[in-house]
């Protein structure tokens, strides 16, 4: 069997973006209160760049399981396209948490593929026109939700320097499921 050349899943660190100054809200029109929550406006802006850049990376790794599941084939097709499944629901279901509580702080979320691969550190796969096989699936998920991992752990450390409890609690329980989710996977290939 062939082996397929594909891309990275990390970008050097000189080539990853950091997250552009996200605008605030409520915009400087608008009526309502300034946010005022016990964090300062720095350490808010901060933080929403960091779950910016985990929600980029926790988006494409989404994209990347579930353009998987639907393009596997051999003979782990069944077991690989239900495990495929089961994690790219769960992503899916824990993106809305992270968008919102960038929301909570104050800041706008990205929310374009543009503004996705301009901040993450995990680069597409290509499904319509080639596939990887079964085992370089699996390898570049195990690579992702560890990339997921290193940018929930950064974004934690600024959390947890700020007092940001209920971000430190998100990024917490969201590198339970990607340790997780590496380690099983990982499984696969030894």
């Amino acid at each position: 069997m062939a082996k397929t050349k594909t891309k990275t899943t990390k970008k050097p660190a000189a080539t990853r973006a950091r997250a552009a100054d996200p605008a605030a809200s409520p915009g400087p029109t608008s009526m309502a209160p300034n946010v005022d929550i016990g964090i300062s406006d720095k350490d808010r802006r901060t933080i929403s760049q960091d779950l910016s850049q985990f929600l980029s990376d926790s988006f494409t790794l989404y994209l990347k399981t579930h353009n998987f599941h639907w393009n596997v084939t051999g003979a782990m097709f069944n077991s690989l396209h239900a495990m495929f499944m089961d994690q790219y629901t769960e992503q899916w279901n824990a993106l809305d948490e992270t968008a919102e509580r960038i929301r909570a702080l104050g800041y706008n979320a990205p929310g374009s593929y543009a503004e996705f691969i301009r901040l993450s550190s995990i680069t597409e796969e290509p499904g319509l026109t080639e596939a990887p096989d079964w085992r370089e699936m699996v390898r570049q998920l195990v690579v992702g939700n560890e990339a997921v991992c290193r940018t929930a752990r950064r974004a934690l450390a600024h959390a947890d320097d700020a007092g940001d409890d209920p971000t430190v609690d998100l990024l917490t329980q969201r590198l339970v499921v990607h340790e997780k989710n590496a380690w099983m996977l990982r499984s696969l290939l030894q």
